[in-house]
């Protein structure tokens, strides 16, 4: 590998999240440049291969990890397989950057940090809202006592489901909605307050609209409490209609701010006729709509990549870690324990015999 020039990537993955990543990747030429893709369906493969000029495809990601030129590699594969993937990418000696949540474990979470740390490699957790644009303008002014002591922080993303098929499968995702987005809105609350211990979690979570086609659940609400005395609120829905919802609320004792991810970058647009696309996951485009610019920079996803590439070069140091992911995945673990119980539960929490974290909701706490 060398230590000069643009990151040669690989990605394994071809629905939507590897579309961002290549997309996003495809929008800093300075520091990155994607050369390879991998996943098990030729047909996906080829057409996001095609889509963004990418060289090579494979059908089996192990064969693209034996690419000598591939110095990082980026997961947007179903949740279950983060963990194999992650060991198999730095025992090949390639740097990982792998999307959220982390894995289904927390023994998985630790041998994921282990390996990549034995291997010398960098282990970065994809979570974009740490370079979300209007998220780290709100942070700065936290940093610099905008809204003096800061007592509550709330982060919500709500929409009506997801796109690729495995997320409703929770032997795949390990959990619904809580499992999918509310990993965002505790590494944001975590983030945004400095990374404090945490104390506590409480969770409230159901099936509201998809009782149909998951076990999962569609709406959850997560309140956390950290030792600094300020409290994170999460709320999550896939039984969400009207297209998606992202925002912030900053509470402090000298200030407050809100972040709405999409209404200050969206155009208030009425057509009888619809048109193209308007946001991810809106329905529809007749009627009213709101239809933003530069989705993916809005979002943070090519200044998340950028960074993941400076921090292969050595030029930065990451912001996103898998110990970061290692304290979501905790956070999960208590509040599908909490949402079973009904009570509040204390952190550290290391339940055994976890198969996936919804396991602690649908079957209460396990033995073993």
């Amino acid at each position: 590998m060398t230590s000069k020039g643009r990151v040669k990537v690989g990605i394994i993955g071809s629905q939507f999240e590897a579309d961002i990543h290549a997309a996003s990747l495809g929008m800093i030429p300075d520091e990155a440049e994607v050369v390879a893709v991998a996943s098990p369906t030729p047909g996906n493969a080829r057409k996001l291969a095609d889509r963004y000029g990418i060289a090579r495809v494979f059908t089996d990601y192990k064969k693209m990890l034996a690419e000598k030129d591939i110095e990082m590699v980026t997961i947007a594969a179903p949740n279950s397989l983060h963990a194999q993937m992650t060991v198999d990418i730095a025992e090949a000696g390639k740097h990982v950057v792998c999307e959220k949540p982390l894995c289904m474990t927390l023994e998985e979470a630790d041998l994921m940090i282990e390996t990549c740390r034995q291997k010398g490699v960098l282990l970065m957790y994809a979570e974009e809202l740490f370079f979300t644009p209007k998220y780290v303008k709100a942070k700065e002014m936290a940093d610099q006592g905008a809204f003096g002591k800061l007592y509550m922080v709330k982060q919500a993303e709500k929409h009506f489901g997801p796109h690729a098929s495995w997320f409703w499968d929770v032997d795949k995702s390990g959990g619904g909605v809580f499992m999918d987005m509310g990993c965002h809105g505790i590494a944001f609350c975590y983030w945004f307050l400095g990374r404090p211990k945490i104390k506590n979690v409480f969770c409230q979570m159901g099936i509201y609209a998809h009782a149909d086609k998951t076990k999962g659940e569609d709406n959850s609400i997560c309140i956390i409490e950290f030792e600094n005395n300020a409290v994170g609120l999460v709320e999550d829905s896939w039984a969400r209609r009207g297209g998606m919802e992202d925002r912030i609320e900053v509470y402090g004792d000298g200030g407050v701010t809100y972040a709405d991810l999409h209404m200050g970058n969206a155009l208030p647009t009425y057509s009888e006729t619809g048109y193209g696309y308007a946001v991810e996951k809106a329905p529809s485009t007749k009627g009213w709509t709101w239809p933003v610019f530069e989705e993916l920079w809005n979002y943070g996803f090519p200044q998340e990549m950028r960074h993941f590439a400076r921090c292969v070069r050595g030029k930065e140091e990451p912001q996103a870690t898998g110990e970061d992911g290692r304290v979501v995945q905790e956070v999960l673990y208590a509040g599908y324990h909490s949402a079973a119980t009904g009570q509040k539960v204390e952190l550290p929490y290391r339940p055994k015999g976890v198969r996936a974290p919804i396991d602690l909701w649908l079957k209460g706490e396990p033995t073993g």
